[in-house]
C-alpha cells in the first residue's frame, strides 16, 4: 500500500489517500461480483483479498490514542465490513458484496466531504486523517440501521 506514485497520487494528502484506497476497495469488490457471476472461484477470492488487505492496512493506520470516537467508529466499520466481504466470499453471494460496495460507498462519500474542506485537508502527512472530536469540518460518522438482517449500514 505505500507505493502511491504508480497510482497518479503523488503529492496528494493523506485525506486523498484514504479516498483512494476507498476507491480501490469498490473496485476489487466490483472486481468480486464479476467473478461470482462467471463463477471463477479464484477470481473472487482473490478479489476479496485484496479489498480485505486495503481494510487491514486502514484498520493498522487508525490512532485510536488520538483519533477518540470517530478511530472507535471507523474500526467497527472496518470489523463489520471485514466480517460481510468474508461472509460474501464464503457463500459466493453478489448480492452480500453488492451491500458492502453501498457501505464503504456512503463512508468513502464522508471521507470525500472532508478532503474538499480546506480547513482539515492539511499536507501530504503519510497518516490518514482521524477528526480528533465525533464532528469535524461538518462531517459526523454515525452507525445506522441496517436494513439487510444483522448488517450494518455507514452513513456521514
Amino acid at each position: 500500500m505505500g507505493n502511491y506514485q504508480g497510482y497518479g497520487l503523488e503529492g496528494a494528502s493523506a485525506v486523498d489517500l484514504v479516498v483512494a484506497l476507498y476507491d480501490g476497495i469498490i473496485r476489487f469488490l466490483y472486481g468480486a461480483c464479476d467473478a461470482v457471476e462467471r463463477g471463477d472461484v479464484e477470481g473472487r477470492r482473490g478479489a476479496s483479498k485484496r479489498a480485505l488487505d486495503i481494510i487491514i492496512h486502514l484498520q493498522s493506520r487508525l490512532r485510536m490514542d488520538v483519533g477518540g470516537q470517530p478511530a472507535q467508529t471507523l474500526s467497527e466499520f472496518y470489523a463489520a465490513i471485514f466480517a460481510q466481504i468474508l461472509q460474501a466470499s464464503q457463500t459466493d453471494s453478489r448480492h452480500k458484496y453488492l451491500h458492502a460496495i453501498d457501505c464503504v460507498r456512503n463512508v468513502r462519500d464522508a471521507w470525500r466531504q472532508v478532503a474538499e474542506d480546506p480547513t482539515v485537508n492539511t499536507g501530504s502527512s503519510g497518516a490518514p486523517f482521524l477528526p480528533s472530536s465525533r464532528q469535524h469540518g461538518g462531517v459526523e460518522f454515525q452507525e445506522k440501521a441496517g436494513t439487510h438482517g444483522n448488517a450494518t449500514d455507514w452513513t456521514a
